[in-house]
């Protein structure tokens, strides 16, 4: 092989395989949004609620001066064995209480003990030590209420750290 070519084909390798500064930071699509938006049915049945979800997208390590990121999983569950239920609005919030963004604020479905996730990246450190979600939702009448989970974890080397939170309902 000529010399040349293997330094085209490093160059190649090397362009293609940077990152995009434009890819977005979170894994799950805003277009997936969409696919289960649905409009409330007008029943008169449906009650309201706001549920509070702490998440950390970092945390302290060894001092106050230093933090380790985390990939956050967000679970979306409906833990009805026979109602949809409809989440109106997912809004994420950082350390400051300012919106880092809203995932979908129209109305998704959930069917029958279906989940969904968002998932922030460990790369996305946006919302902070602190940050958290509020979400919007609408169940039927005597229906259980969604459940919504945090699932923190990281691996280095051979260390690996998980934990859970859950959230609280506000309204």
């Amino acid at each position: 092989m000529k010399p040349y070519f293997i330094l085209y084909l490093l160059t190649f390798i090397l362009i293609f395989s940077c990152n995009n500064p434009n890819q977005e930071i979170s894994s799950i699509n805003s277009e997936n949004w969409s696919k289960r938006a649905i409009k409330t049915p007008a029943l008169d049945s449906l009650i309201y609620g706001k549920t509070y979800l702490s998440i950390y997208s970092q945390i302290y390590s060894q001092s106050e001066h230093k933090t380790h990121n985390l990939t956050a999983m967000v679970s979306l569950r409906n833990t009805s064995v026979k109602d949809t239920i409809y989440l109106l609005k997912a809004e994420y919030f950082d350390t400051h209480g300012k919106t880092v963004r809203t995932y979908f604020d129209q109305t998704i479905y959930l069917a029958p003990l279906e989940t969904t996730e968002i998932i922030i990246d460990e790369k996305d450190i946006s919302g902070g030590t602190g940050s958290n979600f509020i979400f919007e939702w609408e169940i039927p009448k005597n229906c259980p209420e969604p459940l919504f989970e945090g699932i923190m974890n990281s691996t280095m080397g051979q260390q690996g750290l998980s934990f859970v939170t859950q959230g609280h309902r506000i309204e």
